[in-house]
């Protein structure tokens, strides 16, 4: 009990200094000032206290303005398809309106299609598009088969077959091969509808508003119509097909026969063989008479100074000129080669066979080969 109360007084005393109060009234003095302590200490805050909760308030105000800014640039990148370093400079700059900033990356679209123009685009895709009596193709570029693979690039592909399909012109009635130059298309009105591209617009400004996009050189490179005036069938094949109409190599031909009433079934199975094989053997010519007299010069020297170089007699040169000759006939003109799917026959067999088996002659009218790049130095 001493030991106690010796041990209660130095403790007594030392609250009662350090608080100013007097041993009698020691429990209620002392709750009383710790209450008053914790309350003067949650009033009074340091400097970094003070800055932190400053900054903690500043965030929370700017939060939804983050947030709101951060959908904004994920609503006009979803629109244009455009980089997002793009986007986002465009917001700014129009003070975060989005509509005005779609007009200003349309604006700088077109500045930095103008600037890519001149860069090399030999990938992209072939786009058929086909009606009765009539077939068209046209050749888009890209500068690499990544924007080719794009659906905006594919889409913008397809309606440009299309609306080649719908040039009117009375050439394109005519039976043959027409080309279709891109000044016959660019300033031609096309209406869109897509989610990134939509109204109505030039073809030209709908090229410069997807290379603005994709961010590379995009052109439209060719064109070409098939017709057939005469009771025939148009075949087509697409080779390496991303989607019906699309491809890196086309085929088109047409088979034709007198008697329009035969069976069209035989017609278009064998049309579409012999499409495919169009893309597979690529003939140049469809008959030996066709042979373009330059092309048979050229090939007749080359040959001849390949027989000359094995010392034989000009006899023996001129019979191995003329069974070369042969060779090169089955190489280069469609009615002449093996045919693809049955090499124990050339075209020109299987056509006999077809007019046997529909009780009427089958001649093939045309046919024409396209592929993506072909001619453009990489």
């Amino acid at each position: 009990m001493a030991l106690s109360r010796s041990a209660k007084r130095p403790l007594q005393i030392m609250l009662s200094t350090r608080h100013g109060f007097s041993g009698k009234n020691y429990s209620t003095s002392t709750c009383k000032a710790v209450s008053t302590t914790i309350s003067q200490l949650s009033d009074t805050k340091t400097p970094s206290e003070s800055a932190f909760g400053m900054f903690f308030r500043r965030f929370s105000s700017q939060a939804p303005v983050a947030q709101e800014q951060m959908s904004l640039i994920k609503q006009l990148r979803e629109r244009t398809s455009a980089p997002i370093k793009d986007v986002k400079a465009a917001l700014v700059d129009c003070n975060w309106d989005i509509e005005e900033a779609q007009k200003d990356l349309r604006k700088r679209g077109k500045v930095l299609a103008s600037k890519k123009s001149g860069r090399t685009a030999a990938e992209g895709l072939i786009a058929l598009a086909q009606d009765e009596g009539r077939a068209a193709l046209i050749e888009l570029n890209c500068e690499t088969d990544f924007v080719a693979r794009n659906e905006i690039f594919q889409y913008l592909a397809l309606s440009l077959a299309k609306q080649a399909l719908l040039i009117d012109n009375s050439s394109h009635k005519i039976s043959g091969i027409h080309p279709v130059g891109p000044e016959c298309l660019e300033e031609l009105k096309l209406n869109l509808e897509h989610p990134r591209i939509s109204g109505e617009t030039t073809v030209q400004n709908a090229i410069t508003e997807i290379a603005a996009m994709m961010g590379e050189n995009v052109r439209l490179r060719r064109g070409v119509i098939m017709s057939t005036s005469s009771p025939a069938v148009i075949s087509t094949y697409l080779h390496t097909s991303p989607q019906p109409g699309l491809g890196r190599i086309a085929g088109l031909l047409s088979l034709e026969i007198e008697d329009g009433n035969s069976q069209l079934e035989a017609l278009q199975h064998v049309g579409s063989e012999l499409a495919m094989h169009v893309v597979a053997a690529k003939p140049l010519f469809l008959t030996k008479e066709l042979v373009s007299s330059n092309a048979l010069e050229s090939e007749r020297e080359i040959l001849k100074s390949q027989a000359e170089s094995s010392g034989k007699s000009q006899m023996a040169i001129e019979k191995m000129v003329e069974g070369r000759l042969r060779k090169y006939y089955e190489e280069v003109v469609l009615l002449e080669q093996k045919f693809i799917m049955n090499d124990t026959i050339n075209v020109k067999m299987l056509l006999n066979n077809l007019s046997k088996e529909v009780g009427s002659p089958v001649k093939v009218g045309n046919f024409f080969r396209m592929e993506v790049g072909e001619g453009i130095q990489r």
